[in-house]
């Protein structure tokens, strides 16, 4: 059995009204719920936390992702809550990663996750380091069986395809999952040029990976990149969507375990997440690389808790 952790003061927050729906907010709404106790969710956002950080250690990124799903959940309780009384939130706790065994995390995670498809729900995953969508992965081959076609959407500015001979790490998961999968696709939206080695653009294009480079996401070209991205949701049979909080320009998020100096805006992150998980298609979201250790004022965690939200949105807009 799949241990998970509740911490329920981290949702707490201004009230409005005790009594009125048009006035609460998500801390007013979230219902904890064991994973085992799930059944008959739809209509229903369920969010699990991945506090792991060991992938990014061995990455040699800077540490803290793993304080963020509480960061995360934290912020996330302020925020109001504008849906339906038939709209559910649930939380089913964190997973942790105990004495640096990450590869152990991701399994659960991946239970999880297919746990909470099972039931009905959308998985909302607040990670960790990105080792976190390799977890969000397992979950999704589980629960839609090993010949469906699933789509990998990823907003970030890095491939996340370098070698994993040695041992797996925050910047292997894709090359995993495409060399061990040929049902898996992949699009990443948000490429930097100089942020990529000239080998892993070429890993991209021998595995077939789709991308989308930072400098050519402007405003004036963004349709092309949503249409792009429509395509190649419409050829899966499901998708997940993962999201690198490096990738959005470090003036608006200097809490992330590699700054992008040239990242995207928050506006067109904002519009990416609304396209892709209001998509029938899409059936799951996560958030990674936030990192509450070296955020400046919470900056980062309250814009991660805002992409959750968007996503959230798009959902239950969609169900």
């Amino acid at each position: 059995m799949i241990e998970l952790e509740f911490n329920q003061s981290v949702w707490t927050g201004r009230i409005d009204d005790a009594d009125n729906r048009a006035s609460f907010r998500y801390h007013q709404i979230v219902e904890l719920a064991p994973l085992d106790q799930l059944k008959h969710c739809n209509e229903t956002c369920a969010i699990i936390g991945f506090s792991c950080e060991e992938g990014v250690r061995r990455n040699k990124g800077r540490l803290g992702a793993a304080k963020a799903p509480d960061a995360l959940r934290t912020e996330l309780a302020k925020l109001p809550w504008k849906f339906p009384e038939s709209k559910k939130l649930l939380d089913t706790g964190t997973i942790s990663c105990t004495d640096g065994d990450m590869e152990t995390a991701q399994q659960n995670l991946g239970h999880a996750v297919s746990t909470i498809l099972s039931s009905g729900a959308t998985p909302i995953i607040l990670g960790g380091g990105h080792e976190t969508a390799y977890g969000h992965y397992l979950g999704i081959r589980d629960a839609f069986g090993q010949n469906a076609s699933i789509g990998i959407v990823n907003i970030d500015a890095h491939f996340d395809l370098r070698p994993y001979d040695e041992q797996p790490s925050s910047g292997t998961m894709f090359r995993q999952i495409l060399e061990h999968d040929e049902h898996a696709n992949y699009f990443v939206a948000g490429i930097q040029r100089f942020g990529n080695t000239q080998e892993l653009f070429d890993r991209a294009d021998k595995l077939g990976v789709l991308y989308e480079y930072e400098d050519r996401m402007t405003d004036s070209n963004l349709d092309n990149v949503l249409t792009t991205l429509e395509e190649f949701i419409e050829q899966q049979d499901a998708v997940l969507l993962t999201l690198c909080t490096d990738v959005v320009n470090a003036a608006f998020a200097p809490g992330v375990s590699a700054p992008s100096p040239f990242g995207l805006s928050p506006l067109i992150v904002r519009t990416l997440i609304r396209k892709v998980a209001g998509h029938p298609k899409t059936v799951s979201f996560d958030i990674s690389e936030v990192n509450p250790a070296v955020d400046e004022n919470g900056r980062t965690q309250k814009l991660g808790a805002y992409f959750v939200n968007e996503a959230i949105a798009s959902f239950m807009e969609k169900q």
